[in-house]
């Protein structure tokens, strides 16, 4: 990583004015994403101190957010390319596609998802030449060192998991017909968790509320510790052990799949031949499948067509579920991004700013045009600036 320092041509300080800049919010144009950053409400707190916030014309709508309930808290409804070309700071859910990032101008601040894996290196260098500042939800903590935007997310996840799993084990979705909590004499549904994370934590805590008998399998015992006092329960959890786990699948009607690779693709951990000995019917979420899934029977599926049946057990592999519950999702983010605004335009210039609020730093991953993280850096092969030395 360079340590150097930058000379006075490469040096630019990003000055902030509260009453002069603008907050650009286009709308999503990745597949299957309805959520947006910021709900008119906390719109409305930004003109309020007049903060010119620009939204694109039908960027709230999958989340059911009309352009009049922003309009009417002040923000201005524009085209995308205005959003792009006028806004100073941009604030998006995914990473903004090729052609969005050839609308935008130099110097502009963006905060939103990086998703390493999914950008290529030449998407990157693009970034790089509008000498852009990109700060990534992934990176970004707040005043406790949380990951907040990831976690925020992934309760989410976790939660609507079991109500997505609740369903297709009704008649009505060609299930068995089984409720989640089962009744005085009736026994509950029996369900297995594969991941102790932040997903697997809230599909069982969703799962134990309803009444389910829950399994948690993960390989990391003190996540599974973890789980445990944090669900102030007496959980049966384990390590995944094949033997132990098969015959745990055996007797699931449902399964989680909340395994995240470190790096990389998830660990496959069931094989088809398990899923062969799985009850008729039975159902298997694979939250996982945007890192290509736990399940070896897995493919992508859509919020449109969501499950296929595979040796007779339902598979639900939609990504990115948390725009199932679009709203929900949005007003979550903007609970998160509108207080990181706010601390942003307190400061005349953005490299005071970092150098005060440390999680924010944390998360820029392209500072002026200069790569300032070594995991990007490591990744894609691209020489790396230390953002301390930047903000020097």
């Amino acid at each position: 990583m360079k340590k150097e320092k930058l000379t006075k041509e490469e040096e630019v300080v990003l000055k902030l004015n509260k009453n002069k800049i603008i907050i650009g919010i286009p709308k999503e144009t990745s597949f299957q994403e309805d959520r947006i950053c910021l709900s008119p409400e906390s719109v409305g707190v930004l003109t309020s101190d007049n903060i010119t916030v620009f939204i694109e014309e039908g960027a709230g709508l999958g989340a059911n957010f009309s352009d009049s309930d922003y309009s009417e808290n002040g923000a201005v409804i524009v085209s995308s390319s205005d959003v792009y070309k006028k806004s100073n700071l941009i604030l998006k859910v995914e990473p903004p596609t090729i052609e969005e990032v050839k609308l935008m101008k130099e110097n502009q601040i963006l905060i939103s998802a990086l998703q390493i894996k999914a950008i290529n290196k030449n998407y990157l260098q693009k970034l790089l030449d509008k000498k852009i500042t990109a700060i990534a939800f992934e990176y970004m903590e707040d005043e406790v060192g949380e990951i907040s935007i990831v976690r925020a997310m992934s309760e989410i996840a976790g939660n609507t998991s079991i109500l997505i799993a609740s369903e297709y084990l009704s008649n009505v979705n060609e299930g068995k017909g089984l409720m989640l909590g089962g009744i005085s004499g009736v026994p509950s549904a029996e369900i297995v968790v594969l991941g102790a994370g932040t997903v697997g934590e809230f599909a069982s805590r969703a799962a134990i509320g309803l009444g389910a008998s829950v399994k948690v399998f993960d390989n990391h015992l003190y996540k599974l510790r973890r789980l445990k006092n944090n669900l102030n329960s007496n959980i049966y959890t384990s390590t995944l052990q094949p033997k132990l786990l098969s015959k745990c699948l055996r007797r699931a009607d449902v399964v989680i799949g909340a395994l995240r690779g470190d790096f990389g693709r998830t660990p496959c951990v069931v094989f088809e031949d398990m899923i062969k000995q799985m009850k008729e019917r039975s159902v298997i979420i694979d939250v996982s499948i945007d890192q290509g899934g736990c399940f070896e029977t897995s493919r992508l599926t859509t919020h449109s067509n969501p499950v296929f049946i595979n040796n007779e057990v339902i598979h639900y592999c939609v990504p990115n579920i948390t725009s199932r519950v679009a709203r929900t999702a949005s007003n979550a983010l903007s609970n998160i991004l509108l207080p990181v605004v706010l601390n942003i335009l307190k400061f005349n210039n953005f490299e005071s700013c970092l150098k005060e609020f440390k999680g924010l730093k944390k998360g820029v991953y392209i500072y002026n045009g200069m790569l300032s993280n070594k995991n990007v850096s490591d990744w894609y092969d691209i020489d790396c600036y230390d953002i301390n030395s930047l903000l020097d």
